[in-house]
C-alpha cells in the first residue's frame, strides 16, 4: 500500500554534518533524507521532507499534512523538550507519529529527559544516529500496514 509520510525536522537539524559531529554524527540532513527516500520507495511509500527552525512553520506543516499524509516521522530537535504547541498540533491532527532523535537524549543533560511531544506519539526511537530515522520510518510503515490489514 502506498502510504504517504511527512518527515519533519526541527531547529538546527539543517546543520547536521557540521554541528557537534561527536554527538550528532557526520551525516548531513540531505544524506539522511536520501536514505529514507530510498527505503520508503522500497516499501512502496512516498516520503516528503520538511525542515524549519521556526515553531509556527512546523505547526503549519503538521496541520497541512492532515490533508494528505498517513503518518508523521519527526525529529523536533529542541522543541521536543518544551513545545506544547507542537504537541497539541500532533494530537489535533491524529496522524500516527513517531518521534526520533539521533543521540540518546536520556544519557544527556537533564533538560533533554523531558519530552513534551512523545506522549502523543505512537513511539520514539533514540540513540541510533541516522538509523533512528530509519527505525522510526520502518516502525511507522509497519504500524500503518497492520492497521490497513485490519480494515
Amino acid at each position: 500500500m502506498g502510504f504517504k509520510i511527512l518527515l519533519i525536522n526541527g531547529p538546527n537539524l539543517n546543520l547536521l554534518g557540521r554541528r557537534e559531529p561527536g554527538i550528532y554524527g557526520s551525516d548531513t540532513l540531505a544524506e539522511i533524507e536520501a536514505r529514507l527516500q530510498e527505503y520508503a520507495a522500497s516499501r512502496g511509500a512516498e516520503l516528503q521532507t520538511f525542515q524549519s527552525n521556526h515553531e509556527g512553520e512546523i505547526i503549519d506543516a503538521i496541520h497541512e499534512a492532515a490533508g494528505w499524509a498517513d503518518g508523521l516521522l519527526m525529529n523536533p530537535g529542541a522543541y521536543s523538550h518544551y513545545s506544547h504547541a507542537i504537541r497539541d498540533a500532533v494530537a489535533g491532527v491524529k496522524l500516527p507519529t513517531v518521534e526520533v532523535h539521533l543521540s540518546n537524549i536520556h544519557a544527556r543533560e537533564e533538560f533533554r529527559h523531558q519530552l513534551a511531544i512523545a506522549p502523543v506519539c505512537k513511539g520514539i526511537v533514540v540513540g541510533f544516529g541516522w538509523r533512528s530515522y530509519l527505525l522510526g520510518l520502518k516502525g511507522l510503515l509497519d504500524v500503518l500496514a497492520e492497521a490497513a490489514e485490519r480494515t
